[in-house]
């Protein structure tokens, strides 16, 4: 249930995302276009701070189970001035009893121009476990690749190249990307793709901007919100039939407030219950709790 919220938190980040606009100079074609990615556009500073709830319903269920949070720093790497996004998220102490999970997510990328340099996950959902520990390897001369050293419980270590250009991403980069969207370039109900890599592989996902609405978020009181869709991998958790729907604040900052996804049994939600560090002033608020 709380990996959906992570993968889900980031994918929810991502489609934080379903509309990434204005052209950055040296982008493909295929991928989606977001406004500028000068440090001082930005949609975010370093010490902003989320934090989420993780509610789960089935049946007669219907309760909080978990919290993720996510920080971002400010820090020189390898010479680079850079972001880092710390992404953490767990399950309640009484759902500890049931199925302990602990998740935790880094990334660093740069701060102007948003380009992954280092990622790396640390999972432990019950028995099983899982770590990533990527170095991105630009290098035209050589090829672009994704220098990844993963390892699972079930699978054991593996050393793997996976591929790399200008579209690719880790999921919390691909969320800070996203955040700096322009809605003047963005058409509703068409399907935006991008690429993300996790553990092995990298995979596709396309996003859809569904247009504005004012959404009542428990705790946190009403919010004109821009409401994007995106469609999931099928696999342990997800459907991959139904659609995850996110709500982002519509402000400057693109804060995602609220997100929901089927599950294969159940639904998980997430909601913002705390925010910190802002940019720019929380704006979006209609009425608060």
């Amino acid at each position: 249930m709380v990996r959906t919220l992570i993968s889900a938190l980031v994918l929810l980040c991502i489609a934080t995302v379903s509309s990434f606009a204005g052209e950055r100079e040296g982008r493909q074609s295929g991928c989606i276009p977001v406004m500028s990615l000068s440090e001082e556009d930005l949609a975010y500073k370093a010490g902003e701070y989320l934090k989420f709830t993780i509610h789960y319903e089935w049946g007669v269920i219907d309760s909080d189970v978990g919290w993720a949070t996510v920080n971002l720093d400010s820090l020189t790497f390898n010479g680079e001035e850079a972001f880092k996004c710390s992404v953490y998220g767990q399950t309640t102490r009484l759902y500890d009893l049931f199925f302990k999970v602990r998740e935790d997510f880094s990334s660093w990328f740069t701060r102007d121009g948003i380009r992954p340099l280092r990622f790396s996950r640390d999972t432990k959902e019950g028995k099983y476990i899982a770590k990533n520990e990527y170095v991105y390897a630009w290098n035209a001369a050589e090829g672009d690749r994704i220098i990844a050293d993963v390892f699972s419980s079930s699978s054991g270590q593996r050393y793997v190249e996976l591929p790399l250009d200008s579209c690719t991403y880790d999921l919390p980069a691909l969320f800070f990307l996203a955040r700096n969207m322009d809605f003047d370039k963005v058409e509703p109900n068409v399907k935006y793709p991008m690429t993300f890599a996790i553990d092995d592989d990298v995979y596709d996902v396309y996003f859809i901007w569904r247009g504005r609405e004012q959404k009542k978020v428990k705790g946190l009181g009403v919010v004109n919100t821009i409401k994007f869709s995106a469609k999931l991998l099928a696999g342990n958790v997800f459907t991959g039939e139904e659609d995850l729907s996110i709500w982002i604040s519509d402000d400057d900052n693109r804060i995602p407030v609220l997100f929901e996804a089927p599950i294969l049994v159940g639904t998980a939600s997430g909601r913002l219950v705390e925010c910190s560090g802002l940019k720019h002033p929380f704006s979006s608020y209609v009425r608060k709790r």
